[in-house]
């Protein structure tokens, strides 16, 4: 298991096949103001792939969109709709299709309000995570070692989750109504991205 470090962009050759899990590490909440810095994926296998942008970035990056936007690949996320929107707004590629585990354990694990990728590991896993380093400076000069390993561990995962999360839709008859919601997403993240974030538009009031 090997955590790779990149500048500006995917190096040519690497995460070629397969679906991918993805996260982003930005310096807030607020995707307009809050720049991309980290971007993160593993296809996998054990190895994970941290890219790094610099303040000032053009971010053209023209492996990783080629990866984020090829539609024969299934991008995992925990929490989707604000990676996709990041994503979008800063690379300017729809990261789809996507699979959201946050999402699909809200629709499965309905005796908690416990969704939480750290949580997810610990029940369905039966592995602990650290998010000592979640709201640390990502765009500081250098990251740390903690930095890395936390921004690794956060796809680290995202495969074998799936699966069990898989198994919990099929089970309680719900991956028909999972798909839709993950089908979905990338039109959620554009709703945040035009000023919707907390409206339901669908809501009766």
């Amino acid at each position: 298991m090997t955590v790779h470090f990149h500048e500006e962009d995917l190096a040519e050759g690497v995460l070629t096949c397969g679906s991918i899990a993805v996260d982003t590490e930005t310096m807030g909440l607020i995707t307009p103001r809050d720049r991309l810095c980290v971007v993160q994926l593993s296809d996998g296998s054990g190895d994970e792939h941290l890219v790094r942008f610099s303040p000032g970035s053009d971010y053209a990056a023209p492996n990783l969109k080629a990866v984020l936007a090829d539609e024969s690949r299934l991008k995992l996320y925990h929490f989707a709709r604000f990676d996709l929107a990041a994503i979008e707004h800063y690379l300017g590629v729809t990261a789809a299709p996507a699979y959201c585990t946050k999402t699909a354990s809200r629709l499965v694990r309905t005796y908690t309000d416990r969704h939480g990728l750290k949580e997810l590991c610990r029940e369905l896993l039966n592995t602990d995570i650290s998010k000592q380093q979640q709201s640390s400076d990502w765009g500081a000069p250098e990251l740390s070692d903690a930095q890395r390993d936390y921004a690794a561990s956060d796809v680290r995962y995202l495969h074998r989750l799936k699966d069990e999360l898989d198994a919990r839709l099929e089970r309680e008859g719900r991956m028909e109504l999972a798909q839709a919601c993950f089908d979905f997403l990338p039109h959620r993240a554009r709703l945040d991205l035009a000023g919707w974030p907390e409206i339901d538009i669908f809501a009766h009031i």
